[in-house]
Formats: C-alpha cells, structure tokens, sequence
C-alpha cells in the first residue's frame, strides 16, 4: 500500500494534471490514480492543461511529451512558473535521451518510457527529484527494442514518411514495414 504524501492541515485529495491526447489511455490512467488517493483532472491539449491550472494548480502531473500543439515541454515549463512545487513526470512513447535531459531542466522529476503503469509513477512521485543516475528506461533493453526506438527517431525526424526513412536508415522499404508491424515489447 503506497502512503500518499500528507498536505497541509486540509484532508483534501492531492490535485493532480493528467496531460495525454490519447483519450483512452488517458481515463485507465486517471481512473487508477483516482483509486490511489488523486483528485485527477485530465486535459488533452497544452492549451486545455493551462485551462485546467488556471482553476486548480495542480500538485501533480503527469504530461505525455507528445501533444497536438507546442510539445509537454512548453507544459513542465509553464506550471514549474506557476508552482516551482509541483511534482512532474514526463511521458512518452519512445524514449530520447536528449529529450529526457530537458524535462528533467525544465523542472520535471522523472521521465519514463511508455508503456507506463500506475505504480511506476506512484514510485515516481515518491522522489524529491529527478534521479540522475537513473536509466532512461528501467527495464533492459533487448537489440529489437534498441533498433525500435532508432526506427521511431528517424520516422519522427522523417515526418512519419516511411519511404523516406528506409533511406535513411539504408534499408528496404519493405523490411522497415515488417519491423514497424512486429510489435516491440
């Protein structure tokens, strides 16, 4: 049983931001937090979070890096003005070590790789701050799941194009496909 941080004199449920543009994810999401003490409000753009802090400054959040508009980053950025003592933990489906550098900058705590369970961000919270020598992702990665990740940097840089990044990667078209269809758990 993980015990909740005590706030204050007030018994209130500590607040927390939940920032994905994948809706689903988004209610599994809030709804194990929810049963683990949170008072979750959920937003699925930059624009709507900012919305949402306007009302509650959040105590937590958890934001998906990836969002339609200007990035999570811009995200961490703008609550960290608004409360240096919110505890934030970046999201994102492919893990970039550049990218992990600068949330944990702007002020996030951690940054774990999806998929991403209710417990490892509880564990997450847990800590004052970012571990440093933590890795990027916590479980080993095997040399599909290195070549996977490679894949999904340059099909980003590539716009998603995949002919143009079986190019880049000097690689057939087809071969990428097959690589992009097996799944990399």
């Amino acid at each position: 049983m993980t015990t909740l941080p005590t706030i204050g004199s007030d018994n209130d449920r500590p607040s927390l931001l939940l920032v994905d543009d994948d809706l689903i994810f988004c209610e599994v999401l809030a709804s194990a937090m929810t049963k683990r003490g949170f008072d979750v409000t959920c937003a699925h753009s930059v624009k709507h979070a900012l919305e949402c802090t306007e009302i509650c400054a959040p105590e937590y959040a958890i934001i998906d890096l990836r969002l339609p508009g200007p990035s999570g980053l811009v995200l961490v950025e703008k609550l960290k003005e608004l409360d240096p003592g919110t505890r934030i933990v970046m999201l994102t489906g492919y893990a970039s070590i550049t990218t992990a550098v600068e949330a944990i900058k702007l002020g996030a705590i951690h940054y774990l790789a999806k998929p991403v369970d209710a417990d490892e961000i509880m564990t997450t919270f847990g800590r004052t701050e970012g571990d440093p020598s933590a890795q990027i992702n916590t479980h080993a990665l095997s040399v599909g799941q290195v070549e996977w990740e490679h894949i999904q940097r340059i099909l980003i840089k590539n716009n998603g194009n995949i002919s143009a990044t079986a190019k880049t990667l000097n690689m057939h078209r087809r071969t990428l496909q097959r690589k992009l269809n097996k799944s990399h758990h």
